[in-house]
């Protein structure tokens, strides 16, 4: 998995891309270019953007497959409950973006007025924007490299007419790399109130968020906590609780307290959320159906 280095110099420093410690880093040359150090111009441009927007949350985990689409849906659909609270969701997982089809929105589509790109909405105060929205089959392989990427964060963050938002929920894929690193860079001006971690009960899962934690650390991204996802599972019929991932050396518990880390909360496996997500989908081909 890539990661960035335990003695990183960090994206500002004279020595970003350049330093021993910066050989065989995945960011290394985007770095060493100065994309790190020298503003880019989209970077005021995203600033003026984002001033209708209150908060932004980044939901992260070093490790792929813990729930972070799901839990990002989750908390946009929670916060959204309000209907005076004006909620939107990011997808910027640019090569597996999953949230059209959690949110039950496959087959929509994005569409551009004289103020930008428009966000396809679930209900009237929540709004969803993906490059999901942009392929032409949710079976279409993103084959881009990290200018690409940077280049479609950038478009989201500058160009999708979010309007006055409260909650901006940003979805990540895992990993330390190209798209963390934009949206960081381009969000920083405009103020991120911070991240939250997703992980899972298993140490091999935690051994990655604690990278991802260090990467928060080195770019100065505030972390707000740690949510435990698929901590345990309830038997719908003798209702025993099984623990289906063992955290051997704790947990996130653990490893919130030796980190100093607030731990949000933990999120059982609830066969509910599939069937909720099953149930999306279908509901999003019946309306294409309708529409088509």
């Amino acid at each position: 998995m890539e990661e960035v280095p335990h003695d990183c110099p960090g994206v500002d420093s004279a020595q970003a891309g350049r330093g021993a410690s910066c050989q065989g880093c995945p960011n290394q040359r985007l770095c060493a270019s100065g994309a790190g150090a020298t503003p880019d111009p989209a970077i005021e441009e995203i600033k003026e953007k984002m001033k209708t927007v209150k908060h932004k949350i980044l939901v992260l985990s070093g490790k792929g497959g813990v729930g972070k689409s799901t839990f990002s849906a989750h908390l946009a659909h929670g916060l959204a409950e309000d209907e005076n609270t004006q909620v939107a969701l990011l997808d910027i997982d640019i090569c597996g973006p999953s949230i059209p089809k959690i949110m039950g929105l496959e087959g929509e589509q994005v569409h551009q007025s004289g103020s930008g790109w428009s966000p396809v909405y679930v209900d009237e105060n929540l709004g969803v924007m993906s490059v999901g929205f942009l392929l032409s089959s949710p079976d279409d392989a993103v084959i881009w490299r990290g200018p690409k990427k940077n280049g479609m964060i950038k478009q989201f963050l500058r160009d999708v007419d979010w309007g006055e938002v409260d909650y901006l929920i940003v979805d990540t894929p895992p990993g330390t790399s190209d798209e963390h690193l934009s949206v960081v860079q381009y969000l920083t001006a405009a103020r991120i109130d911070g991240a939250v971690l997703i992980t899972t009960p298993q140490e091999v899962s935690l051994q990655d968020v604690r990278k991802e934690i260090n990467f928060c650390r080195k770019v100065k991204l505030p972390i707000i906590g740690v949510v435990e996802n698929m901590s345990g599972f309830i038997c719908p019929n003798c209702k025993k609780e099984s623990q289906i991932f063992p955290p051997t050396t704790g947990g996130a518990a653990a490893m919130c307290q030796d980190l100093k880390l607030p731990l949000l909360g933990r999120v059982p496996l609830d066969p509910h959320i599939g069937i909720q997500e099953f149930c999306n989908l279908h509901q999003s081909k019946e309306e294409n159906l309708i529409n088509s």
